[in-house]
């Protein structure tokens, strides 16, 4: 039994201590994220969205790009996409070789917005911030492990992590990024990358 919300099994295990301070954290960010959506008229997804067209290439700001990023239909995303048109912050790039693809891109009102939304992780960031640098590179380091396995069993979807880069390697044991031709420490693991290149199966 692993139900870690039966308050018995959770204070006598630490693993369960651990799950449901995780379960915490996640509340935190939809805390957050909802006082801006709230603030703004929109929706949670919606600031989620343009916060990563800001600061993504056009090649991932595509409806099939962000239906698996965010972990959601592309008919969900399409409708999303939709009323940020609807309301002037995103507008479409047709893709040249193929009229029914195409991308997204901010306008000018929809960088306003973000400009006032993305602030939403502030109050972890600065928490986070005060740790000694140990501390965070061994939680950098459990992190990136969890997440690792938690893509491997198909619960998350992780696109542009070091562990699924064509260019990640494993050379005697250690981590190595070929792109860049150096060994990859704890704290130099990437969870979005720019320069990642898909795995081709």
């Amino acid at each position: 039994m692993k139900n870690i919300f039966d308050l018995e099994i959770q204070n006598n295990s630490v693993d369960g201590k651990i799950v449901a301070g995780l379960e915490r954290l996640s509340q935190v960010f939809k805390v957050l994220l909802w006082e801006k959506a709230k603030k703004h008229d929109l929706s949670p997804i919606q600031i989620q969205i343009l916060i990563f067209i800001k600061h993504h290439s056009a090649a991932k700001t595509t409806v099939s790009y962000l239906s698996k990023e965010f972990n959601l239909t592309k008919a969900t995303v399409s409708d999303t996409i939709k009323i940020l048109e609807r309301k002037e912050y995103i507008s479409k790039i047709e893709n040249e070789k193929d009229s029914r693809s195409y991308s997204m891109e901010l306008t000018a009102k929809g960088l306003e917005i973000v400009l006032l939304t993305e602030d939403f992780t502030d109050p972890l960031f600065d928490l986070v911030a005060q740790r000694s640098e140990n501390d965070k590179t061994i939680l950098w380091k459990n992190m990136t492990s969890i997440i690792e396995q938690l893509h491997n069993l198909q619960v998350i979807n992780v696109q542009s992590t070091c562990y699924n880069c064509g260019y990640f390697v494993q050379r005697d044991g250690k981590k190595h990024c070929q792109l860049m031709d150096i060994p990859l420490k704890t704290n130099d693991i990437r969870l979005d990358c720019p320069d990642h290149k898909a795995v081709r199966l």
